[in-house]
């Protein structure tokens, strides 16, 4: 299998709303423009970071759709499909192959902890609704409360469409386990992202790539090249601005749209309820991201 389109840090996208909380056709093409300027590799859509459990399944089209003006043929894009039932899946697994995306991705239904075969079944239906479009597993088993095993991903890749998994377990053994199964493997999370290269992983997909992408493209590409060293020092720089972000009262989120607006980036908005907007205390958790994230920049990048 050809891989390449997959090699490289690919941004987990924002959520875009506008002032009164509805999605942003407007803000989805700056931001996926701006990533694109970026140098990202591709984008990973309607996932956790997009915030697709508190969206509805034609917001999450309206999304993808402009992301897609933006970003066809230029970067490789992933749409992540799932909703809590079969059918909305289906119709958004259609719907994005119609549109052209390179692959699409969904976590296991949650709340009821179904046994394997019924997992197995969900994810094959889905992908069967786009036959014609790479589908990868998103394995993130701390939110979902299901967590990916050998015997289910033995199972998965029996479908020829199914070409890997979006790794968010915190163990990077994982990796291990599911590329010497034949899956191909994302790194999911930001903190260890150069631990999940070296076991490894094709690439990254992470919820804090968008706000500093410099640092995260530059990381790769010294652990590729041998600096090892220095990759350790962005990575561990890229977890103190982590720790900071999530210090606040707002949710993460919040804080990284805030960021991402002082440094230049489009404005995203806020977060949509239940998640917590910033508060005035947050403000100067922002400042001191964006001074450490800038700072970081210009010492590694």
């Amino acid at each position: 299998m050809d891989t390449k389109k997959y090699e490289g840090i690919i941004p987990a996208f924002y959520a875009c709303y506008d002032k009164d909380g509805s999605i942003s056709p407007k803000a989805v093409r700056d931001l996926t423009r701006y990533l694109i300027d970026k140098g990202v590799k591709g984008l990973y859509v309607g996932g956790s970071s997009g915030e697709c459990i508190y969206q509805g399944k034609e917001e999450r089209k309206v999304v993808l759709e402009n992301v897609m003006a933006e970003a066809k043929g230029k970067i490789t894009v992933i749409a992540h499909v799932a909703c809590n039932n079969t059918a909305d899946s289906q119709e958004l697994a259609a719907h994005a192959e119609s549109l052209g995306v390179d692959a699409i991705a969904a976590i296991p239904p949650i709340y009821f902890h179904l046994p394997p075969y019924a997992i197995a079944k969900y994810w094959n239906d889905i992908s069967a609704a786009a036959p014609n479009t790479d589908f990868i597993i998103y394995n993130i088993p701390q939110l979902a409360g299901v967590s990916l095993t050998v015997p289910l991903l033995k199972e998965m890749l029996r479908n020829p469409r199914c070409i890997g998994v979006k790794n968010s377990s915190m163990p990077t053994q994982d990796i291990q386990m599911w590329r010497d199964e034949g899956a191909i493997v994302f790194n999911g999370p930001d903190e260890q992202l150069i631990c999940g290269l070296a076991m490894g992983a094709v690439g990254g997909i992470g919820g804090t790539y968008a706000a500093m992408p410099e640092l995260y493209i530059g990381m790769r590409k010294e652990l590729l090249a041998g600096n090892l060293q220095k990759a350790q020092d962005m990575q561990n720089e890229a977890c103190r601005i982590i720790y900071k972000m999530c210090s606040g009262h707002g949710n993460m989120y919040a804080v990284i749209k805030e960021i991402l607006r002082r440094n230049g980036g489009p404005d995203c908005g806020s977060v949509r309820a239940p998640l917590a907007e910033l508060i005035e205390s947050d403000y100067p958790i922002v400042d001191e991201c964006v001074a450490m994230i800038n700072a970081a920049i210009k010492q590694y990048c």
